[in-house]
């Protein structure tokens, strides 16, 4: 990123996607060592002389009510977390929230993946007391800022939906071909035009730059994301092209099916990858974690079957769902679905692992593993 067009993007962003005022306090759970912690941790609030509050911990610890305790204690009005955290306070339920005031927040943030419309509804409800608008914000740490975003107060929300672009920013969505796709559709999505705070390069590394951004369609910059525009013109991201399956020919979103396993009152959690079929090419194996108080067991994998079913098709029917006490992610939330598809194929030649927050899950993880064939 260059200095000048960066700070002018995270500025104005904060200021707009947050409606930023003098008195507020800003909260950004984010690890500061990622994007979200240089954009909306340090320099978007710090170029706004916004109050805010600096976080090192963990959500759960010393008890599940952690985050909340601290918007009552300072007085929280913008908070701003990842979808991750929502769903792992979500299975502890409503009270460990509503025994602590957040009569302070104005407006809450989801970043860093898809929120699910479970988990939205709920952030919703409990946490923000149905009052509180949510923008749920689509960017990437080469784009410095926010890019697909709801403007807090001045649009309809829609749960899951990263609503319209930011003011400059020009989406598109293509096809395989290469060719924009107008009104309702789901393909690529690009951007067409550049914005301040776009990446310049990688560092020493110019080609790869060119190739990864920009190489598969020309003229625009590929996000890596695929997205669906609905009839009202809203944007939904689908989760990364990567994290799509090729299921006999039919292509799935891992987004779309862990939504639909959370739909699930039992289920708190869901990651889903891909696993090679002698048959189907790809078939889906799905990792669950439950919420307190639920038992594993094959009913509830049928019952999840079923679920799937129904609201996706019977094409996306998992071939395997596993037990998950836990998942393992980075410090700052992310699944990491590179894991989890080693260990799905009983591959414990894993790569580096050492930003997995606890290394013992994979352990669990591997001893619970389904049997499989291939």
């Amino acid at each position: 990123h260059t200095v000048g067009g960066y700070m002018l993007y995270v500025a104005t962003t904060f200021k707009y996607v947050f409606d930023f005022h003098a008195e507020d306090v800003f909260w950004c759970t984010a690890d500061i060592g990622w994007i979200t912690g240089h954009s909306y941790v340090t320099y978007g609030p710090l170029a706004n002389g916004a109050t805010s509050v600096l976080f090192e911990g963990i959500p759960t610890y010393p008890d599940v009510s952690r985050l909340w305790n601290i918007v009552e204690k300072y007085k929280v009005t913008k908070f701003y977390t990842a979808p991750t955290a929502i769903r792992l306070l979500m299975k502890f339920g409503d009270e460990p929230v509503t025994k602590h005031s957040r009569a302070s927040l104005q407006v809450l943030g989801t970043v860093g993946e898809p929120i699910n419309p479970e988990a939205w509804l709920w952030y919703h409800r409990v946490v923000g007391a149905q009052r509180c608008p949510i923008v749920d914000t689509f960017w990437q740490t080469e784009t410095g800022g926010h890019m697909l975003t709801p403007l807090p107060g001045a649009l309809p929300m829609k749960p899951g939906s990263a609503t319209f672009p930011f003011f400059g920013v020009a989406p598109a969505i293509l096809n395989e071909s290469g060719e924009e796709l107008e009104g309702e559709a789901e393909g690529y999505l690009v951007f067409k035009q550049p914005w301040p705070g776009i990446m310049r390069t990688v560092y020493g590394n110019h080609e790869r730059f060119e190739t990864t951004y920009f190489k598969k369609f020309p003229g625009y910059y590929v996000t890596g994301d695929g997205c669906r525009r609905d009839k009202d013109g809203y944007y939904w991201i689908t989760g990364r092209i990567d994290d799509m399956l090729n299921v006999s020919g039919h292509l799935l979103s891992t987004a779309e099916v862990e939504s639909a396993l959370v739909e699930h009152k039992a289920v708190a959690e869901a990651a889903v990858v891909g696993h090679p079929h002698p048959v189907k090419g790809e078939c889906l194996y799905c990792f669950v974690t439950l919420c307190d108080g639920h038992i594993f067991s094959p009913a509830l994998t049928e019952e999840l079957k079923k679920q799937i079913r129904e609201k996706i098709g019977p094409i996306a029917t998992p071939d395997y769902i596993q037990n998950a006490p836990g998942l393992p992610k980075t410090r700052s939330g992310k699944i990491m679905r590179r894991v989890l598809r080693k260990i799905a194929q009983n591959d414990h030649d894993l790569g580096d692992t050492s930003t997995v927050v606890d290394p013992s899950i994979i352990t669990q993880l591997f001893s619970h593993r389904c049997l499989t064939i291939q």
